[in-house]
């Protein structure tokens, strides 16, 4: 469990977002000072990925908005990334998504961050929110057959958001609509008490 503590940093191969291949890219040169979500997933051409990279990518507006970069990593090659936005979804693959794609060919990445299946020595489909500091806020970790849920991955970050322009704490079911708790007995009694609707 990473969360807490400083991401690992990390220099691999990618493909950027325009198709450029970037040598030595430097994970944590790259994100210094700006929110990130990091992802892992297992393979390229494959089933649940390319459903989660096309839902990532069709959120890509909402992570800008929050001002989000996006780095996904998995052990294909750069060139194997590369064919696999060349290839259309209708066809199995996954268009031209707009964030970096990392190689992690050695696989060493998915093991700094332990996310390495245990039989397959393949990534498990991990996310990682990582503040402005370089310090892993959120972390999360499905099995093979399970893919994620963009829409709760954004309300992670929003919650971030609201705790550290606000200092206040979001309850379970908590959205950008509803109620937080102010970090004290007065603020937990104050919103069961006009809240506790909420938490159905």
């Amino acid at each position: 469990m990473l969360v807490t503590k400083k991401a690992p940093n990390f220099i691999a191969d990618a493909v950027s977002p325009s198709n450029k291949i970037i040598k030595n890219f430097n994970f944590e040169e790259n994100i210094q000072k700006k929110k990130t979500l990091l992802f892992f997933w297992p393979l390229d051409f494959t089933f649940v990925c390319p459903s989660e990279l096309i839902a990532f990518n069709n959120k890509q507006q909402e992570f800008e908005k929050r001002n989000i970069k996006l780095i996904g990593v998995s052990i294909d090659s750069i060139y194997a990334h590369m064919a696999w936005k060349n290839t259309t979804p209708e066809k199995g693959g996954i268009g031209q998504v707009k964030f970096i794609m990392v190689s992690d060919i050695n696989k060493e990445i998915q093991k700094l961050y332990h996310v390495e299946h245990p039989e397959l020595n393949i990534a498990l489909r991990a996310t990682f929110l990582i503040d402005k500091t370089g310090i892993i806020r959120y972390q999360s970790i499905n099995d093979l057959p399970l893919g994620r849920n963009i829409n709760e991955i954004i309300r992670i970050i929003d919650a971030l958001d609201h705790h550290e322009k606000n200092g206040e704490v979001c309850p379970a079911q908590w959205n950008i609509h509803k109620k937080a708790i102010k970090p004290s007995h007065k603020g937990v009694k104050k919103y069961f008490k006009y809240n506790i609707k909420d938490l159905k």
